[in-house]
């Protein structure tokens, strides 16, 4: 794939923590219930850690008990690429950033809001801008 922002492996190692890296170029995930992000109720955006792109506002996030920041929906504008994960033996879809590339989380058809989806998202992925300094978008 084609991305925005085009770094080689060796630059992305000097931008982002070797938790990061392995999150977002590796494909890694991190613990259950240990991002940062996991329990935050704070208004604001949340953007790719990696490229700062603007992914989720604090309106899609809700508690799905699953150990990792879960949001309903998207920032409309194509922010997010989905892609088939066949990897462990199962089949899921894939999350990443369409500015940079970078590995988000999954996607799930088992969301309780009106929309049916859970993006499960490794807060290490994750940048959170608070509201009192960004408008929020919908």
């Amino acid at each position: 794939m084609d991305f925005e922002v085009k770094k080689t492996e060796e630059d992305w190692k000097k931008q982002l923590s070797s938790e990061q890296y392995y999150v977002l170029r590796e494909k890694g995930t991190e613990r259950a219930f240990t991002g940062k992000f996991n329990l935050t109720k704070d208004k604001g955006i949340y953007k790719c850690a990696a490229c700062g792109n603007e992914l989720f506002t604090s309106d899609m996030k809700f508690d799905s008990h699953c150990g990792w920041p879960s949001f309903d929906k998207e920032i409309k504008g194509g922010k997010i690429i989905t892609h088939t994960d066949t990897s462990f033996g199962m089949i899921r879809t894939e999350i990443i950033c369409a500015k940079c590339g970078g590995h988000l989380g999954h996607i799930f058809d088992d969301g309780p809001t009106e929309t049916g989806k859970r993006y499960c998202v490794n807060s290490l992925s994750l940048e959170f801008a608070p509201a009192d300094s960004v408008e929020e978008k919908k």
